[in-house]
């Protein structure tokens, strides 16, 4: 029972809280991974009268800190200038100071941001068990998503593949069978750009970074029809990864299908049911076969064509009787999924992985429910500095739920913020210390002294 009403008060005058205890062994990760040093050697903003350019370091300190602590909006920023966070924190800086400092960037300034992001991840990974089993086998997966935008005052948004107004955002995420997913590269891009539009480089970018921070065993770029291309497939090919790309439906692919014998169909079952699209329905039961030498691009010259397995997986139609037009009686039966691949695994074993690329989405809607869920800024290359700074927190996070516990090891970033970030603490000196006093029973305060403990004792030389 509540008390009452006139027996309750309520002043916003306490100057030793903060609502943000977990960004203290957040940044203590990040100072220890020398995210600020790298900052400052690679980020080189010119600085102004004004000083827009001033310290880079604390200001790409700042963003992180407060993406991390839920921030999704420039103005937001502002959550970290309460109570005690300047007695923790030094350097906090105002909205304004930081929307500045981000409309300062300019395309080469990004491309130093992302720089920053390739060094960083490696220093995570060596730093914490981020890629436990990276050694043995990783997966690189890329996709693209549209961010929505409203009104006109945003440089480069249009509409794309989605027919939604926006802005493209490629990503390139990294795991293991083990790990969750943690971001190798980022790209903004128009929003009427195609998917596969830069998608070599940018490939090529990502699994340099991807091989730095330890993914020296068996590495597979996977991806959807979207990047169906040969030049992405010739950059993997170049950095020594294997592939495993959807491929789209055209009549190469069907003639190839046709020619498949009936008795070379395996018969598998999901352990969880799929969506179908087309369908509209569940499917828990399919058939998969391959075609050992398909030959794709044909059309292209003869150094750019590839040949590989063609994985085939099969699913019967509800109404088997619907004709689908230029298709024929095997078409108009089954309904089909093709992936191009030159993985050394078994059918089964390469069409399950194929599968699982999947994960990117998780990556994605990870990103739209936290800094991602805007792109703050009228300005481009801003908005292109803001997703950068994006992918570091996400993994700044990552790596540290990895050092609290099993189970935020592989917790989504919102459940991260909300049980290690956003833990209320009041700040007291003594002895010339710091004290973070927190709440009593707080259900994860195992975890977090866990990470706490790590993080403050002395570095490993």
């Amino acid at each position: 029972m509540l008390p009452c009403p006139a027996a309750v008060l309520a002043a916003f005058d306490d100057p030793t809280l903060v609502a943000y205890g977990g960004l203290e062994p957040l940044l203590r990760l990040a100072d220890r991974c020398g995210l600020p040093g790298l900052v400052g050697e690679r980020v080189r903003l010119p600085v102004t009268a004004d000083g827009v350019g001033a310290f880079p370091a604390a200001k790409v300190m700042a963003l992180v800190a407060g993406m991390a602590a839920g921030a999704d909006s420039i103005s937001d920023m502002g959550r970290l200038r309460h109570g005690a966070m300047d007695r923790v924190f030094g350097g906090v800086r105002a909205p304004s100071t930081l929307g500045s400092f981000l409309r300062a960037f300019t395309h080469g300034h990004v491309k130093q941001l992302h720089a920053v992001g390739r060094r960083l991840l490696p220093q995570l990974a060596s730093h914490t068990p981020l890629l436990p089993g990276a050694a043995t086998v990783a997966y690189l997966d890329i996709d693209d998503t549209i961010r929505r935008t409203y009104g006109y005052a945003k440089q480069g948004a249009g509409y794309g593949y989605s027919k939604v107004k926006g802005l493209n955002a490629l990503l390139a995420v990294l795991s293991t069978p083990l790990a969750a997913p943690v971001i190798a590269a980022t790209r903004l891009r128009k929003g009427a750009s195609g998917s596969v539009r830069g998608a070599a480089s940018f490939v090529a970018e990502a699994l340099r970074t991807v091989r730095a921070s330890g993914a020296t065993g068996l590495l597979v770029l996977r991806a959807d029809s979207a990047f169906y291309a040969s030049e992405v497939i010739a950059a993997c090919r170049a950095l020594g990864a294997r592939f495993s790309v959807t491929a789209r439906m055209n009549a190469s692919i069907k003639k190839a299908i046709t020619g498949i014998d009936e008795d070379a169909w395996t018969a598998i079952r999901y352990p969880k049911a799929l969506w179908d699209t087309e369908g509209q329905c569940w499917v828990s039961d399919a058939e998969i076969a391959e075609v050992r030498d398909y030959t794709a691009f044909t059309s292209k010259p003869k150094k750019q064509q590839v040949t590989a397995r063609l994985l085939v997986r099969r699913v019967k139609r509800l109404n088997a009787d619907a004709q689908v037009q230029g298709q024929g009686e095997l078409f108009s039966t089954y309904r089909y999924h093709c992936a191009f691949t030159d993985s050394p695994l078994s059918l089964v074993d390469a069409e399950r992985d194929h599968r699982r690329h999947a994960i990117v989405e998780q990556v994605i809607a990870d990103l739209k429910s936290g800094p991602l869920a805007h792109l703050p800024s009228g300005d481009f290359q801003a908005n292109a500095a803001w997703l950068a700074l994006a992918a570091i927190t996400h993994n700044l996070m990552r790596a540290l739920g990895t050092l609290a516990s099993t189970f935020h090891a592989r917790a989504t970033t919102a459940t991260l913020r909300d049980q290690l970030i956003r833990v209320p603490a009041r700040i007291a000196r003594g002895a010339r210390r710091l004290t973070l006093h927190l709440p009593v029973n707080w259900p994860w305060a195992d975890a977090w002294s866990q990470m706490f403990a790590v993080l403050h004792a002395p570095p490993h030389r």
